[in-house]
């Protein structure tokens, strides 16, 4: 009983040490860094541990190193199109384009995602073609698979591409699998243990370093990649699960975005691939010809753009900005959470109050309940401000999908919340092309007519507990 003032005291002390640590170190915006404090301050100890999982940023030293980037002269054809842009003389093979230079400045200045004009995409909105398609394509490789996924789940869709994988890495073709440790969690050992004995290389991405305990739960590998033969890239919302074929047992049917891309846009593709491989692994991926083999087949114009809490930028969420504020008709949304920081959320009532047709699409039903409270709250806002807003009840809404009047767009991995922001790795292709700005537009339409819409009059008439549920969801929404 004597020593319980000096522990008590040892605590408080330890307390105030880490809110400080959280205020002037951690930098974190002002509203995370009150949710952190006011954790502390309500629960000391369980509190210290939450921070330790889930509030601690990333070294700031590079996680990505590889000489790839150089030796495909990235930095160099970035400074090219930067200086190309300043000085007017890029070339636009569509002259719709040229209103959006600005946007092509931001990305490659801000992650070096190069601008490329020759590609051919095919869109996704049905796991079962998407798949189907991408199974297709890993059984005609003849030189290597590689593969990302945030959730790889060992059931019959895992065992379909496991077999085909399996094949491919007998017949000699390279196989390599790179998954979210969190994520993943549940993929079997022996689904792991036969693409390795068939020959193929699977490794995980932030495992822990003790069995069970992981400190670096809080950033995970959000991306969605598929390259197969440096030719081709599948990139978008799936993860590889029965859940994502089309209907989900708890949620009905799936439904998210997806694209194929053909062109010149799957060579950044597999650069951050091999990135995020070469961080996983201890095999490194060298530079090699071979990654690299596409072709100009197409006219669309594509920048793959990335993300992740090892950045000082929040490149997917500028990328959003910016194309809002480029807006003059129409902003389609499709976003299965809606948690806007302000400049995100400033930007699209700024846009509805000045009479761009601001549409936001979310699910009926939520798979994280704080979260979906949390997006409610938000949704209020952008509905006084004359945003129309549309429940889908045709299943859950996975998609991350943007379209801004009908000429560009945003197809990825990015959810519209502080998570995919600021502390999970994320990348989204970002389009340049009127005839599949459109199509994302026709699908968007064609889900309105599987949705009910949210007046501002039906929200002011909900409950005062779903009101409750809601302020305290944004509340912690920071750190959520």
């Amino acid at each position: 009983m004597v020593l319980v003032p000096y522990i008590m005291g040892f605590i408080l002390f330890f307390n105030i040490l880490l809110a400080l640590a959280i205020v002037f170190l951690e930098r974190k915006d002002a509203s995370a860094t009150w949710a952190w404090l006011m954790v502390l301050l309500f629960i000391p100890v369980v509190g210290f541990i939450l921070y330790l999982i889930f509030g601690r940023r990333l070294s700031n030293k590079k996680l990505f190193t590889w000489d790839t980037k150089s030796r495909l002269g990235v930095k160099q054809a970035v400074n090219q199109q930067m200086k190309a842009l300043e000085e007017g003389t890029f070339e636009f093979k569509d002259a719709q384009l040229l209103p959006y230079k600005d946007l092509f400045y931001l990305h490659l200045r801000n992650d070096d995602a190069i601008f490329t004009q020759d590609n051919q995409v095919e869109i996704f909105t049905d796991g079962q073609e998407k798949f189907n398609a991408l199974i297709a394509d890993i059984q005609q490789a003849k030189d290597h698979i590689h593969l990302l996924y945030y959730i790889i789940r060992s059931d019959q869709l895992g065992e379909r591409i496991a077999n085909a994988l399996i094949q491919k890495a007998k017949e000699g073709v390279q196989v390599r699998i790179l998954y979210d440790d969190m994520g993943s969690r549940r993929l079997s050992r022996k689904f792991i243990r036969k693409i390795r004995d068939a020959g193929g290389e699977v490794e995980a991405f932030f495992p822990p370093l003790i069995p069970k305990v992981n400190l670096k739960i809080n950033h995970r590998n959000h991306r969605k990649l598929a390259i197969i033969d440096g030719k081709i890239g599948y990139i978008g919302g799936f993860n590889m699960g029965d859940e994502y074929l089309g209907f989900n047992k708890r949620f009905g049917y799936w439904r998210d975005t997806h694209l194929k891309v053909i062109g010149e846009a799957v060579k950044n593709m597999q650069t951050r691939f091999i990135l995020d491989w070469n961080q996983a692994s201890r095999n490194d991926i060298f530079y090699d010809n071979r990654y690299y083999t596409t072709e100009p087949v197409g006219d669309v114009g594509i920048q793959i753009v990335s993300s992740g809490p090892d950045s000082e930028w929040e490149q997917i969420k500028n990328g959003y900005i910016k194309m809002i504020l480029n807006a003059k008709e129409y902003v389609y949304i499709q976003t299965p959470y809606f948690i806007p920081d302000d400049s995100l959320g400033d930007a699209l009532k700024i846009a509805a109050l000045s009479g761009v047709d601001v549409r936001m699409m979310i699910p009926s039903k939520p798979d994280h309940p704080f979260v979906y409270w949390a997006t409610l709250s938000n949704i209020g806002e952008l509905l006084k401000a004359g945003a129309k807003v549309y429940i889908y009840q045709n299943g859950f809404l996975h998609a991350k999908t943007i379209v801004v009047d009908g000429k560009i767009a945003s197809v990825g991995t990015a959810n519209i919340d502080v998570r995919s922001f600021r502390l999970n790795f994320e990348v989204n292709a970002f389009l340049y092309n009127q005839q599949i700005a459109q199509e994302l537009t026709e699908a968007f339409n064609n889900d309105i007519e599987l949705s009910s819409e949210l007046t501002e009059d039906l929200y002011m008439k909900r409950s005062k507990w779903v009101r409750f549920k809601e302020s305290i969801s944004r509340l912690i929404s920071p750190i959520l």
